[in-house]
């Protein structure tokens, strides 16, 4: 597509940017609301089982970011995401089709393999741009418009299946990935000039992988933020028999789905205001430990005077400043990890999000497939994989944030 003639205002390339970024959270949370129904029609037996097409994507996603990140520092940003975009609509197609769970697990794969692009490369043009705090606030506020998706996706998710099968969540999927892959080619210029690329081949990659692991606070902090958001994958694979199963709320679930994340988008909007006078690590931290300590609080209470199942208005008192710290940890853990490797961009970004989900995702498995009708299994994990997550980064302080280990 033609170069943009003009550069982007900054109001168009973050409001372009979180749009392309929620690729993968659309994906996610517009399939809550009919979990149910395709486990039903595709016969799963286990309802637990359904959370696959959830978990199943992100597998997709973590393969695709390692490919995604170099194959964008050796021909371009934008051809790359191009690709992904294809991809990412085969994926639909094939999932429209699927009649059984393993032809719809292929698809969410495609699907996560194709989003991977446009959600990870998406921060090496902002790294290609800015750098340190201001990358922050710029990551914090494409964060604050992007928490808007898995707010208002689950209630589009829920309005389609109510009208059309849920097929139609598939296609709207896919013509949203036409619209990016338009506005995208448009708009934003290549932000990796020729002169700087790296070339695409294993000695290059591997030395890439060599430089990554010589950070201690790459490393550090993207394995801390793969242990932290192991929890937040458990809560989108099990929030739909959480609301819907446990709590019995039926179609009001898109919801309080929604109200939670506006909790992390509130703290989105609160970490870009405050980034620039208390750092990135201070403000990591204290979101570490509300997530600890409130899972902690609630746990024990939950187990031992409601058998697992507190008060719903308990449950949502402990979920909205969960996901504060939650949103507080968003955009700060990857601009922490990224902060060390802007000679890397791709390559970087590449690695730090398949290193996050390859650490999430069986987390993420784990804390969702132990759902047993309880919230325990949910609040315990972020009791647990916050205090883990807090250690991690302990550990990585102990040297300075971007001398080599």
């Amino acid at each position: 597509m033609k170069r943009a003639q003009k550069p982007l205002s900054l109001a168009e390339f973050t409001m372009m940017i979180a749009m392309m970024i929620s690729i993968v959270a659309m994906a996610t949370d517009i399939m809550l609301p009919a979990l149910g129904v395709i486990g039903d029609e595709l016969r799963v037996a286990d309802p637990n089982d359904a959370q696959l097409i959830i978990s199943s994507l992100f597998v997709g996603f973590a393969v695709g970011q390692l490919f995604a990140g170099p194959l964008s520092d050796s021909i371009g940003r934008k051809p790359t995401i191009y690709a992904g975009y294809v991809v990412f609509v085969i994926g639909c197609v094939l999932s429209v089709m699927a009649g059984n769970l393993e032809t719809m697990l292929a698809g969410r794969v495609l699907q996560g393999l194709g989003a991977a692009p446009a959600r990870v490369i998406t921060v090496a043009i902002v790294r290609d741009s800015y750098e340190g705090r201001p990358m922050a606030r710029v990551m914090s506020i494409v964060m604050a418009v992007f928490i808007l998706v898995p707010a208002i996706a689950p209630s589009i998710g829920q309005g389609l299946i109510l009208a059309f099968p849920w097929q139609s969540t598939f296609i709207f999927l896919a013509l949203n990935a036409v619209l990016c892959f338009v506005w995208f080619g448009l708009r934003q210029a290549e932000t990796l000039l020729p002169e700087h690329r790296r070339p695409f081949s294993v000695t290059a990659i591997l030395s890439g992988i060599r430089v990554f692991f010589g950070y201690r606070a790459a490393v550090g902090y993207t394995v801390s933020a793969g242990i932290v958001f192991g929890a937040f994958i458990g809560y989108l694979s099990s929030a739909q028999q959480i609301f819907q199963t446990t709590y019995d709320l039926g179609e009001m679930f898109p919801i309080y789905f929604g109200i939670a994340a506006l909790a992390i988008g509130a703290a989105s909007v609160t970490n870009s205001k405050l980034v620039m006078r208390l750092g990135m690590r201070y403000l990591s931290h204290r979101g570490l430990i509300g997530v600890t300590f409130l899972g902690a609080a609630l746990l024990i209470p939950a187990a031992v005077q409601w058998q697992g199942v507190p008060p719903l208005w308990m449950f949502m008192a402990w979920l909205l400043p969960t996901f504060f710290c939650v949103g507080i940890l968003f955009g700060n853990f990857n601009a922490l990890a990224m902060e060390p490797l802007g000679q890397m961009a791709g390559l970087g970004a590449a690695l730090v999000g398949a290193l996050q989900s390859f650490i999430s995702i069986p987390l993420g498995w784990a804390v969702g497939n132990f759902y047993d009708g309880t919230v325990l299994p949910l609040v315990g994990g972020f009791a647990l994989l916050g205090a883990m997550s807090l250690l991690m980064m302990t550990w990585t302080e102990r040297k300075a944030a971007t001398r080599p280990a």
